[in-house]
């Protein structure tokens, strides 16, 4: 197999000396662009003139604005509504309040409901609760599933501080003081 040697391509400008000058006559390239130029403009000129017959532009305004005017003659023509006498009002039954934290929990490996989940804004939020919080007491009752936890904030009294035992990722025990918030 014969080996070839690799030449690099000249810079634009700096031809080689031994290679034909190029013909400044023949420009094959400006003469296809020349005509691209020519069939585009011509393309733009026939679809303005199309939306300009079609009145695409023009006709849209039109309608809008004598349908109005028509809108407008038909209200002043019809007499207005008779008022109807309202239904009367009866009370919506009260829902009982339920207490809520603002917060995901799932029970913890060992005791504990572990909170996955905080919400913004929310009492859980308020009071310092971060993800990954075990919370080991509510009030004067001990927590050791999220299920306790569940039934400790449902017998909560909603606008009432509550103290939160809590044991936080790191390994640091901290009482926070929460105010329930109620569900609707």
């Amino acid at each position: 197999m014969e080996q070839t040697a690799l030449r690099p391509k000249p810079i634009p400008g700096q031809e080689r000396r031994d290679s034909p000058p190029p013909d400044p006559a023949h420009r094959p390239h400006a003469a296809r662009r020349r005509g691209r130029h020519v069939r585009t403009l011509l393309f733009g000129a026939f679809v303005g003139t199309v939306l300009v017959l079609s009145g695409v532009g023009l006709g849209t305004v039109g309608a809008t604005v004598i349908g109005m005017s028509k809108l407008a003659e038909l209200r002043q023509h019809t007499p207005p509504p008779t008022p109807h006498p309202a239904p009367p009002v009866t009370p919506a039954p009260t829902p009982t309040a339920a207490a809520t934290l603002g917060l995901e929990a799932v029970d913890a490996e060992k005791v504990g409901a572990l909170v996955t989940g905080v919400h913004v804004p929310g009492p859980g939020y308020t009071a310092g609760l971060v993800r990954g919080d075990v919370l080991l007491q509510f009030g004067d009752t001990r927590i050791d599933s999220a299920a306790d936890l569940v039934r400790a904030v449902a017998h909560a009294r909603p606008g009432r501080e509550a103290k939160l035992t809590v044991r936080h990722a790191s390994g640091g025990y901290q009482q926070l003081t929460v105010v329930p918030g109620v569900v609707t």
